[in-house]
């Protein structure tokens, strides 16, 4: 069994860090031959990098949009990163550069409580995909299958937590046997077992899924780019190219 999830969450890890690295390459290669920006846009670079990181950190353009839908979704997000650092646990030891920087105790407390609020953001999230005619219509099974994987990878894990407690220590042995590929034995939980499972098969599908918005919003040119059309004029390298090659055969015609 140990040695199965072993070969199970490798092969999730290098189709997750793979597939995320194609796609970003994917959309940095992608030309962007308009000058889109959302109104009102910032007219300077730094302007620019300010309204990301409120998008990013904030979800600027979606609470404007619709408050209570920002509510849940910003509710799911803050607690998933905090849930995220909470699981730094098990990789994190002493020898470890990141263990004078990071307050371990500080996210136990933090983190284990936020597996409650991201559940209330996830469900207000599922409930706006069911009971909202419009947002119901365009949804995809895939969109409610991804909401109840998600899920039901943060209740599996609040079960460990609150209900049938795992061997944390043995599960950290685990996981750095995994990281130093010197496979371990897995501890003998049901609920890890199936908590590991699920998400093995997230990351498996992330590259795939509409949750590359997660990295997609770094690229979509109606957030980063500048409003200088009047000063600048906007052309993208392969048009760039095509001008200059236009240019060549022009003189050689003269």
């Amino acid at each position: 069994m140990s040695v199965a999830y072993a070969i199970l969450l490798y092969i999730a890890a290098v189709v997750f860090f793979g597939g995320l690295f194609l796609r970003v390459l994917k959309y940095w290669r992608t030309p962007a031959p308009l000058k889109i920006p959302t109104m009102p846009a910032p007219v300077t670079q730094a302007g620019v990098v300010l309204r990301m990181g409120r998008e990013v950190v904030l979800f600027e353009s979606l609470f404007k949009s619709n408050k209570w839908i920002w509510i849940f979704g910003w509710i799911f997000h803050a607690s998933l990163l905090v849930a995220f650092f909470r699981h730094l646990r098990y990789i994190i030891t002493p020898d470890n550069i990141l263990w004078p920087i990071i307050d371990l105790q500080l996210l136990q407390a933090a983190g284990k409580y936020a597996g409650f609020t991201m559940l209330i953001g996830l469900l207000g999230l599922l409930a706006r995909r069911i009971f909202v005619e419009r947002v119901r219509y365009i949804s995809n099974p895939s969109d409610y299958l991804m909401l109840l994987l998600i899920l039901a990878i943060g209740a599996t894990g609040m079960s460990m937590t609150f209900v049938s407690h795992t061997d944390i220590v043995a599960l950290k042995i685990f996981v750095l046997g995994l990281v130093r590929f010197d496979i371990q034995p897995l501890p003998d939980s049901l609920l890890l077992q199936i908590h590991l499972a699920m998400v093995a098969i997230l990351m498996i599908i992330f590259p795939i899924s509409k949750l590359l918005h997660a990295p997609g919003i770094f690229f979509s040119p109606t957030r980063n780019q500048v409003d200088n059309s009047r000063e600048k004029r906007h052309i993208v390298p392969w048009a760039a190219k095509l001008d200059a090659t236009r240019g060549q055969r022009t003189e050689i015609k003269k």
